[in-house]
């Protein structure tokens, strides 16, 4: 009799922003850091040549050579995906292959984090799918899957995070936590009130806050493990946080 076991597929964890430029990436490359048995998906690439280093490959830099790197499609120009496909004569990329390629590393890792293009509802294909329709793709494989928020510190925020968590919950998705991408040294007024805000806004907890300029940290691993709360991996007290910018 055959006594191996099969292997039960790992979670898939969506990453995406309320927007472009507000530490994606560098909010991966923490969770992925944490994270023992971990790949990382990165659906499309813009912005980059062949044979440059791309998000993926930055977090592989960041988090260590145990993570797992997937990147589907790469377009030279820095726009969104749909459109660097259409100027580049590049195939666009389908919700369906993304959540095929989230499935296959899924069953060899614990963890399968999918890095989004700019925010949620960013445009991949002509006929419109996004972020959340990977993730409704990948859910309909039977996965389990979370999707993460990463947003903005400052002023601006909450109105673009509020958006963000109602458009996952028109679609079925809830919003496992929001972290705080670039959290600077001297943050102002409007800064510290929204660690309060910011739960309410996203429907969610606020689960880690990353210091700016995270990325050059001489040791990111040790870095994430305080900047995370416990619910991805790292020591981070969101309450303390907040009384000590209080």
């Amino acid at each position: 009799m055959n006594t191996r076991q099969t292997r039960r597929p790992g979670t898939v964890l969506f990453v995406t922003g309320t927007g472009t430029e507000v530490g994606k990436t560098a909010v991966t490359a923490a969770v992925a850091a944490l994270a023992p048995s971990v790949a990382v998906l990165k659906p499309g690439q813009t912005g980059v040549l062949p044979g440059e280093p791309g998000d993926a490959e930055e977090v592989g830099r960041l988090a260590g050579p145990h993570v797992t790197l997937r990147e589907l499609a790469r377009y030279p120009e820095p726009l969104a995906p749909e459109t660097a496909a259409r100027r580049s004569g590049l195939p666009a990329l389908t919700a369906a292959e993304a959540a095929a390629e989230a499935a296959s590393l899924a069953a060899d890792h614990d963890l399968v984090l999918v890095e989004g293009a700019g925010g949620l509802l960013v445009r991949y294909n002509p006929a419109g799918e996004t972020l959340a329709d990977m993730a409704l793709a990948t859910a309909a494989l039977g996965l389990e899957i979370q999707v993460l928020l990463v947003a903005t510190a400052g002023l601006g925020t909450l109105n673009t995070t509020t958006l963000t968590a109602e458009a996952l919950r028109a679609r079925g998705l809830a919003t496992l936590g929001v972290v705080i991408g670039s959290w600077p040294a001297a943050p102002d007024l409007a800064m510290r009130c929204n660690l309060a805000d910011l739960p309410t806004a996203a429907g969610a907890p606020l689960l880690g806050a990353l210091p700016h300029g995270a990325p050059d940290a001489p040791s990111f691993s040790a870095l994430a493990e305080s900047a995370l709360a416990p619910a991805l991996g790292g020591l981070w007290d969101a309450a303390k946080f907040a009384a000590d910018h209080a």
